[in-house]
């Protein structure tokens, strides 16, 4: 089954857009990073601007944030890239003459429903800049344990 990588690849390309705001990022560069390729980043980015979360200059590999990092939201990009699709999906190919097969997805469509909801209330809570935070968190952590093991404590 598979399953889309597109908001953690897009939050990954706004977290660099972020931290690299003087430096040059060309589609090419920041593909490297997400290790994809460099046309699947400028639908992204194509897709955050639509969405005007990000700005960018044909030309120019400096693309930018169009507002701080904390008044963006997780469900912002989430939005922006996945547009209304949610998040759990029902099998609508199942046997019509099972009793089960013909009511199952009804049954279940009420709690996915509400599983949304609550996603998107907590996705709504969560910023760009709160995933920052806690990326420079894991940084300094691993630098931490890195100094650790080489003794220099």
């Amino acid at each position: 089954m598979k399953y889309s990588t597109k908001l953690s690849d897009t939050v990954h390309v706004m977290v660099l857009i972020a931290i690299n705001q003087e430096k040059s990022l060309s589609s090419a560069s920041i593909a490297e990073s997400v290790h994809t390729n460099p046309g699947f980043v400028r639908q992204l980015m194509l897709k955050l601007k639509k969405a005007e979360l990000m700005t960018s200059v044909a030309g120019h590999a400096r693309p930018s944030l169009s507002k701080p990092a904390d008044q963006i939201t997780l469900l912002d990009i989430y939005k922006a890239v996945e547009g209304d699709k949610p998040l759990l999906h029902l099998d609508t190919h199942t046997n019509p003459d099972c009793g089960v097969g013909i009511n199952i997805q009804l049954s279940l469509q009420g709690f996915y429903n509400e599983i949304q909801k609550a996603a998107e209330e907590k996705m709504n809570t969560i910023t760009l800049q709160d995933i920052i935070d806690t990326y420079y968190q894991r940084i300094s952590i691993e630098n931490n344990l890195q100094n650790i093991n080489r003794g220099n404590v």
